[in-house]
């Protein structure tokens, strides 16, 4: 049988939604592990912020503007992050948000919009990069996608949708990309401390977390940290060729016990 060549020293990075949250610390967890990374999001002086203290750290690192919901920004993007630090080996799609909403209220166009940033975009952005990648006979595509996959949270409904459907071109675009030394992998992510919620009214925020509790899907208070997101997309694309992580969910542990009666 034919060896799988080794990763390659370099191998540039691009990753969306990198302004906050899961998305910068995926940027810094890759530049500290020697990744050239282009971060973008719509927040692009928030990500130069961040891509300047990359630098200053001895990472490489550059700020884009992108906004996953336009081709001609993805297209952008690609191409200048491609120009700054090479041929693209690793993708990670972070970009996305939740607006908060019983499914049977939310509005068509509201419910459409969380599907062009979280599904659509997406799917623009490894479109943009895949190809080229499949051409090279290597690289990792990491789809960040939720737990809500497994578990549907309520007040989430359109979030829930989005993620169920991306994970199924994702499912399908590993069984495309299998034997060209493209790796396509899933990464959901449990409850985590990030942006994301952050603006939410107090009173919204409160009903969200009483209903987690009330079907079963809070057992604990604890939250992941965006760096432990970080650690395992870092993981998934460390892996060495001739192994693929397809699907990979993190969950926040609960507290240790004050006492355990055995």
């Amino acid at each position: 049988m034919p060896r799988v060549p080794p990763h390659p020293e370099r191998r540039p990075a691009l990753v969306s939604g990198a302004s906050s949250g899961i998305g910068a610390a995926v940027a810094v967890a890759l530049a500290r592990a020697g990744h050239p990374v282009a971060l973008g999001a719509r927040r692009a002086a928030v990500c130069e912020e961040l891509a300047a203290r990359i630098r200053a750290g001895g990472g490489g690192a550059v700020a884009l503007p992108l906004d996953v919901t336009s081709d001609g920004s993805v297209s952008f993007f690609v191409s200048e992050a491609e120009q700054a630090l090479g041929e693209t080996e690793v993708v990670v799609t972070c970009a996305g948000e939740v607006t908060p909403g019983n499914a049977y209220e939310t509005s068509t166009p509201a419910f459409e919009a969380q599907l062009q940033l979280d599904l659509l975009g997406t799917q623009r952005l490894v479109a943009a990069v895949a190809p080229a990648m499949a051409a090279r006979r290597r690289g990792d595509i990491v789809f960040v996608t939720s737990d809500v996959v497994r578990l549907p949270r309520p007040r989430m409904g359109a979030y829930v949708a989005a993620k169920n459907a991306l994970e199924g071109p994702a499912g399908a675009m590993r069984m495309e990309l299998e034997g060209t030394g493209v790796r396509a992998s899933v990464l959901r992510p449990g409850p985590t401390l990030s942006g994301m919620g952050s603006t939410w009214p107090v009173e919204v925020l409160r009903k969200v977390l009483d209903d987690w509790t009330r079907f079963g899907l809070a057992r604990h208070d604890r939250f992941l940290k965006p760096r432990d997101v970080a650690a395992a997309v870092l993981a998934v694309v460390s892996m060495p060729r001739g192994a693929h992580v397809t699907l990979l969910e993190i969950e926040p542990e609960a507290p240790l016990n004050e006492e355990r009666n055995d």
